[in-house]
């Protein structure tokens, strides 16, 4: 992918967090991520939007059962990863307990 330099305003203390964390050369890489992760979000908004317009507001209901759902997926996951003797990913060791 093409790059360009631009100039952007960042609080000074959030900036130099961001450089202790990441070291020297990592500061656009952390940034291009933030900006790529928050582009999905958005667009993920954006469907989401779209969806509700087309078929109506998804429920309570729905949406309890979804999250359910996605428990139990996260469980079953990480039993499969024990019994193998592996780790699951850091994202889903606190999830689903």
């Amino acid at each position: 992918m093409a790059t360009k330099k631009y100039t952007v305003t960042l609080p000074e203390e959030l900036a130099e967090e961001i450089r202790r964390e990441v070291g020297p050369g990592g500061f656009s890489a952390y940034v291009t991520q933030a900006i790529q992760r928050k582009r999905k979000h958005d667009q993920l908004g954006e469907l989401v939007a779209w969806m509700e317009e087309e078929y109506g507001p998804v429920s309570d209901e729905d949406l309890a059962a979804a999250e359910a759902e996605r428990r139990e997926i996260i469980r079953k996951y990480k039993e499969q990863m024990e019994q193998a003797g592996g780790e699951p990913p850091e994202a889903l060791r606190a999830d689903a307990a």
